[in-house]
């Protein structure tokens, strides 16, 4: 009997980078009509795997086939042209064309084409696949799982049947997951092969066929879904045995750090935030829940004087912060630390070393004209060390580790300042299970300490184990307060579309 053909195979993959080894002895296969997850640590190789795959790099040593056949890929367009497709976290669309335009662009023939072809085509795709995409919407008047579709099509359109999805609901809502996985299955369906990298167990669980774990950029294992369960894959990724269970920490509630009263915020001219009000006490773990753009964004630049608030009150400790932007908080002592959800556009500096970065909070108030990074060595050492960074060196530019040895540098610096109130934005979007779990203690360990913390997420199930009480956004304003104890998922999913349970109607502490 003979074997069936993998639709791609990956066989003894290596690529470096000058002295680090991101890839070395991959091996993988992927068969038509299946969904195939890539797991692994953040910095497990993933992406250059990825890279290499779709053409971005060439590997040093061993083969990738398509259909059985070696190939050698110089460019994605070489990639797509033999069948790769990969559609991107961060999307590679041009937000001022329409999307037929986007379409044409990818095809690289000029916009000089037959309209009505395009268009006919484009409709077969979207009755196959369950595509739904408006050819004359502007992709800036898309939602996030719009231009996903248009990103879909695209590489569908160019005659992909190897799909790899990038990390496809890293900033989706539960609905628009639900979207995508039915998209998934219709290609299964259809033959074709689809490579999936998540960091959610749970998605791995309910759309994949096989997973092959990543570990330190080599290849551990491939297993079937139905012969492994979450435990056992996160054991892989790390080598070793993880403690999975979230622990809630009980502390004694002290004095309101925080205080927001009938906040207002504009936006681009669009109220983002109107009659927000909420308490933060000392050793309190408030969690913030809604669907994306519910103001999450906004409600955390105001309180750290990023963004301008057009109206009510933010109060620390009994002094009053509106009006106040950063650089006026750190002048004036203001004990206050924000992670936010842009980790390099505005939380680091990608071309920065780790000291440089842990500079950049300080270095207003060093006197005299040089500027002294010897003495943050030492600390940044010892983050290294505490919170596990993989670096070549604290004087390697961060931009070039992962996603979740970035965050790590940040969420280092912010708690290295000792915060009475720390605002966390999404923390642990886009990171392995053993870096979340690493920040869940970090959190845990920070209120045993009496910090006062905003806690943004988006996992509900993580929102009510981690947190003392959840404050729910919907329609740019608070739909409704929930004790984690009384709260379930439905409950929290029903007031996040605005849905009234009579929950704590409290926001704003007295005294």
């Amino acid at each position: 009997m003979s074997k069936i053909t993998p639709y791609i195979s990956v066989k003894n993959l290596r690529k470096t980078f000058g002295k680090v080894v991101a890839n070395a002895n991959v091996n993988l296969e992927v068969m038509g009509g299946e969904i195939h997850a890539l797991l692994g640590e953040n910095g497990a190789g993933k992406s250059t795997l990825i890279n290499m795959l779709s053409g971005v790099y060439a590997p040093e040593d061993g083969t990738i086939e398509v259909h059985g056949k070696p190939v050698v890929f110089t460019s994605p367009k070489d990639a797509l042209l033999k069948g790769v497709g990969t559609i991107y976290q961060h999307f590679k669309l041009v937000e001022a064309m329409t999307a037929r335009e986007n379409i044409i662009l990818s095809e690289g023939k000029g916009v000089f084409l037959n309209k009505k072809n395009i268009d006919s085509k484009v409709k077969e795709l979207c009755n196959t696949y369950d595509l739904k995409v408006d050819l004359d919407k502007y992709v800036m008047d898309m939602s996030v799982g719009e231009r996903q579709n248009l990103e879909i099509l695209k590489v569908l359109y160019r005659g992909a049947d190897i799909l790899i999805l990038d990390e496809p609901t890293a900033v989706f809502t539960p609905q628009e997951t639900k979207k995508l996985f039915n998209i998934m299955r219709r290609m299964k369906e259809k033959g074709a092969a689809v490579i999936f990298i998540t960091h959610k167990m749970d998605e791995v669980m309910e759309i994949c066929d096989s997973i092959t774990v990543l570990r330190k950029g080599e290849s551990v294992k491939t297993l079937k879904k139905e012969e492994t369960n979450p435990k056992e894959l996160a054991d892989l990724m790390v080598g070793r045995k993880l403690d999975l269970s979230i622990k809630r920490v009980e502390t004694k509630k002290g004095e309101t750090v925080l205080a927001v009263k009938n906040l207002k915020v504009i936006s681009d001219g669009v109220e983002a935030l109107k009659d927000i009000n909420f308490y933060i006490r000392e050793g309190e773990v408030l969690g913030v829940a809604g669907i994306a753009g519910a103001g999450q964004k906004e409600l955390c630049e105001a309180i750290a004087g990023v963004t301008k608030c057009q109206g009510g009150e933010i109060i620390f400790l009994g002094e009053h912060l509106e009006g106040k932007d950063v650089r006026e908080f750190i002048k004036r002592g203001i004990s206050m630390s924000f992670v936010p959800e842009d980790r390099l556009g505005m939380g680091l500096v990608a071309s920065m070393d780790m000291v440089d970065n842990l500079l950049l909070k300080s270095y207003k108030e060093k006197k005299g004209i040089l500027v002294d990074r010897k003495s943050l060595i030492p600390k940044a050492k010892e983050l290294v060390e505490t919170l596990e960074i993989k670096t070549p060196s604290i004087n390697y530019p961060i931009r070039y580790l992962s996603g979740g040895n970035i965050q790590k540098i940040l969420l280092g610096r912010e708690l290295s300042l000792r915060p009475k109130v720390l605002i966390m934005a999404y923390p642990v979007r886009g990171l392995d299970v053993n870096t979340c779990h690493t920040i869940y203690n970090l959190i845990n360990e920070e209120k045993k300490k009496g910090t006062a913390i905003l806690f943004v997420g988006e996992d509900l199930d993580v929102l009510m184990e981690l947190c003392d009480r959840i404050m729910v956004l919907c329609g740019r304003t608070i739909s409704g307060f929930i004790d984690s104890e009384n709260a379930t998922r439905d409950k929290l999913g029903l007031m996040m579309v605005g849905a009234d349970l009579n929950e704590d109607k409290g926001g704003v502490a007295v005294g």
